[in-house]
């Protein structure tokens, strides 16, 4: 008997909108999570403070390592030359591999997210627990659906279109920001838990869902004689690379670094990446600082709320415009034209100073949405590094979850770095000191945040002066490092045909081998 009509036209949905509602199902958990994880525990369950020091000091070295920790155990088999004979899996096989992780780490996910808003332990512990738990089952998510970005598709053309069905379902996600407002009562917690239970839901069944609509997609293009290559909307056919081999020669965790050290275009996309999102989470991190300090005189508090939430919604939106950039005129130049962009605007708003309100409010939202933008893109920029650690140590998979790792590995500090030195150079400009009060946390904060006190009248100005200093110098000096780094990047025009084309011959030079055997 045929499939019935809803099973027909699931199986009829283009691969890359099945793959980009991963997306969804991610951020509408992940987003409320952000904002409301610190406030549950600080002002809900009451955590005192050296138990929450120590659960964020453990989540920090745990957050750092988890990425390389399971890409290694992920792809380890991959990364080893590939012999002329013996027998292994398909490229096939590893994406299925990756979908059926992403079916059973979802639903954790899920399942870990909710953990948070119910009381079940000690505060300490239970803070501990879960913060580890979501974290890691977030990283084996996100591992293996960006390497799927890199498995399904090999052209930029693909890879492109994949992504934006992931800004578009993301910006979808982000609307669960809005929606969780009208449910967030620290004195009547059960509305809000009862939201949480129901994204929860949705989530782990969106989860189990989609990789089952991938697995039948996969499944239907293994069964086409029509298909050949790597392409979205027929999905990964034709291309039988052995993995696993019993004549290969394994390869340890020190060899593997080495070749990254030997890999110029990572070493330089690293650095890079590095000051972006450090830019990326100062963003995030002053954001309200600014707002309050620059514009809460001429702007309403549901202003200020309204351009919070849009922060969230505003940068997948705008990426979509991004991706079709992309396709015209390639990732690099793109990328490069969005740091140029940064200086000129950061430029421009130094010599414009402080009062010129109506542009400092479209540069405080057009610097947050365009380097958050520019962080998305970089997911594109990963994945060919990926095609070129492929071709130069002659692997025999692409090692793309590892690969993925390393670059948070070497990045995550960015997290750090950005509320340290962000404090550190407000009060080297004006002398006022946020950590002298008391941790309070306000709804909409990732980390607790000390109330700014109310300074003395002759403060005012030059506490103004000196978030204005912070909010245009910072911008202008990670603009500059990274058209430094990025112009040392070559992965980009008539080198990175050569890298595809080559992965392409070897990919069909590895089939040959195949059909031999």
């Amino acid at each position: 008997m045929g499939l019935d009509r809803p099973q027909a036209w699931l199986l009829g949905l283009p691969t890359a909108a099945v793959y980009g509602s991963l997306a969804l199902f991610t951020t509408i958990l992940h987003n409320v999570f952000l904002l409301y994880y610190v406030d549950t525990f600080v002002s809900v369950y009451k955590i005192n403070k050296m138990a929450f020091w120590v659960g964020e000091t453990v989540f920090l070295l745990w957050n750092s390592l988890n990425d390389p920790l399971f890409g290694w155990l992920s792809d380890r088999q991959f990364l080893s030359s590939q012999h002329r004979s013996g027998v292994g899996l398909s490229s096939r096989a590893v994406v299925l591999a990756r979908v059926r992780a992403l079916g059973w780490h979802g639903p954790l996910l899920a399942l870990s997210f909710l953990a948070f808003w119910v009381p079940w332990a000690p505060a300490g512990l239970q803070f501990l627990l879960c913060l580890c738990l979501y974290d890691g089952f977030l990283t084996l998510v996100d591992l293996h659906h960006h390497a799927l970005l890199a498995d399904l598709a090999l052209s930029a053309h693909d890879r492109t279109h994949l992504n934006f069905y992931c800004s578009l379902f993301s910006a979808a996600g982000s609307l669960s920001v809005f929606a969780s407002y009208a449910f967030w009562n620290k004195e009547d917690f059960s509305s809000f838990r009862a939201f949480c239970v129901t994204l929860a839901v949705s989530s782990g069944l969106g989860f189990l869902g989609a990789t089952q609509l991938l697995r039948q997609r996969v499944e239907v293009a293994r069964r086409d004689p029509g298909c050949s290559g790597l392409a979205v909307d027929c999905g990964p056919c034709g291309e039988e690379l052995l993995v696993g081999s019993e004549e290969t020669d394994s390869i340890t965790l020190g060899q593997y670094l080495r070749q990254l050290a030997r890999h110029r275009n990572f070493l330089w996309f690293v650095s890079m990446d590095l000051v972006q999102v450090f830019h990326c989470h100062f963003n995030s991190n002053f954001f309200p600082l600014f707002l309050e300090h620059l514009l809460s005189d001429h702007i309403s508090l549901s202003t200020g709320s309204i351009l919070l939430g849009l922060s969230y919604v505003a940068p997948h939106l705008n990426n979509l415009y991004f991706l079709s950039l992309c396709r015209r005129w390639g990732v690099y130049a793109v990328v490069r034209g969005l740091f140029l962009l940064k200086l000129g605007l950061s430029l421009l708003m130094l010599l414009a100073g402080p009062d010129h309100l109506s542009l400092l409010c479209l540069f405080i939202a057009s610097n947050r949405v365009f380097t958050e933008g520019t962080c998305k893109l970089l997911t594109l920029v990963v994945t060919d590094l990926v095609d070129e650690d492929l071709v130069l140590n002659h692997r025999k998979q692409a090692a793309s979850a590892l690969l993925f790792g390393m670059v948070a590995l070497v990045t995550k500090p960015g997290q750090t770095f950005a509320p340290l030195l962000g404090t550190w150079l407000l009060c080297f400009y004006t002398g006022h000191d946020l950590f002298q009060q008391s941790l309070i946390t306000p709804v909409g904060s990732a980390h607790p945040w000390p109330e700014p006190p109310a300074p003395a009248p002759a403060q005012v100005p030059m506490l103004r002066q000196g978030c204005f200093y912070l909010l245009v110098l910072v911008p202008i000096t990670c603009a500059l490092l990274q058209l430094f780094t990025w112009s040392q990047f070559t992965l980009h025009g008539r080198r990175l045909h050569m890298v595809k084309a080559q992965r392409q011959n070897l990919s069909q030079a590895q089939t040959l081998d195949v059909k031999m055997v």
